[in-house]
């Protein structure tokens, strides 16, 4: 989880096998309100829906401006602001929605919304929980151990943008697409689109050596932003642009090596499952 409440990094909880995005600010869990609209009433015009229920209760609707704050979320088309609510805000608009799945996903959001909290008391659970969660998902340890070191190099480097005046949301969107595209030749959006990912984050689908090279692009900003004692956007934005050189000329020389794009079209848990199965075929046939 965020050391830092303003980094904004999109999570995705799961609620009955739907996806509902949640961010964190003001060290609360808040959540896109259309992705729970979408959850509890299987509507696929959420924007409709939540219009018609402001018309039918008015109180929601004169008090929707304390309810609702546009927050940056990571979205297909990049980082955009949706309107999220935090728990306690969700529970009064889930008020207003009449579905059978209100009640258990009241008992759902209440226990993401304490998981919460004992990660703001107790940090090292929040750490212990994404890495449960990885490997319940399937991934082999080796990975979550990279997985889990490049969150840190992220939040060492984010605090260093955060101290030096860089903008949460749009400009650490564009300082880390700097950093990507001098690393792989591309920006996130490019890289989501190539290995065909929507809502999904990136990073929980890159290969090893794709985990590497990020983390060495961002560590190599962070560094440089540290020794230069760089200041303000333009200055962050150029440090971003040789920390990503750095990783994108180790990234070319690998490949010229290896014979090998470092850029996959595949995702590691893809590849992992795929190699579970060869095993299992072979195990069969002996």
């Amino acid at each position: 989880m965020q050391k830092n409440d303003d980094n904004q990094e999109t999570k995705i909880a799961i609620f009955k096998g739907k996806e509902v995005r949640r961010t964190t600010h003001k060290k609360e869990w808040w959540f896109v309100i259309n992705d729970v609209v979408e959850v509890l009433t299987d509507t696929s015009n959420s924007k409709d829906y939540i219009r018609k229920m402001r018309l039918r209760d008015e109180e929601l609707s004169k008090g929707w401006g304390q309810i609702v704050t546009p927050l940056s979320v990571e979205t297909a088309g990049g980082t955009q602001k949706l309107n999220c609510s935090n728990t306690e805000g969700i529970f009064r608009i889930v008020q207003s929605i009449t579905s059978p799945k209100a009640e258990p996903f009241k008992r759902w959001l209440a226990q993401v919304g304490y998981e919460r909290i004992q990660e703001i008391e107790d940090p090292e659970l929040g750490t212990k929980r994404t890495r449960a969660l990885y490997k319940a998902k399937g991934y082999p340890e080796g990975w979550i151990e990279k997985r889990m070191r490049g969150i840190e190099v992220r939040e060492t480097l984010t605090d260093e943008w955060q101290k030096r005046g860089v903008k949460e949301g749009k400009e650490y969107s564009i300082l880390t697409a700097e950093i990507a595209k001098a690393t792989f030749g591309m920006t996130p959006n490019q890289h989501k689109k190539y290995k065909a990912l929507k809502r999904e984050n990136l990073r929980d689908h890159m290969t090893d050596l794709e985990l590497i090279f990020s983390m060495l692009g961002e560590a190599a900003t962070t560094e440089i932003t540290k020794n230069k004692n760089v200041q303000g956007f333009p200055q962050n934005k150029k440090a971003a642009q040789q920390g990503g050189e750095v990783a994108g000329k180790a990234r070319k020389d690998v490949e010229q090596k290896s014979g090998k794009r470092v850029v996959s079209k595949e995702n590691f848990l893809g590849l992992a499952n795929e190699k579970k199965k060869q095993i299992s075929n072979e195990k069969k046939k002996k």
